[in-house]
């Protein structure tokens, strides 16, 4: 697996800050996509880390990825 570097981490906290960003706004589905992609970022650059760090946030942003994608339209 390929290492994530300091500019990847930068631009994965970013994207979690715009994603809270359009939460607040009303864009709820967008909001969470980009929170859950960022979180999974950072999550993958935590490999090294052992099994209980690197598994609970990728979960996390797993299951917030499907609820977002649940989401009904009107949200």
């Amino acid at each position: 697996m390929r290492a994530i570097n300091a500019l990847q981490l930068r631009i994965a906290y970013i994207v979690i800050s715009l994603g809270v960003l359009f939460g607040i706004a009303g864009f709820v589905r967008t909001g969470a996509l980009l929170i859950s992609t960022g979180t999974g970022v950072i999550a993958l650059s935590q490999w090294g880390a052992r099994t209980f760090e690197r598994y609970l946030p990728l979960t996390i942003a797993v299951v917030l990825f499907g609820l977002a994608i649940a989401l009904p339209n009107g949200l």
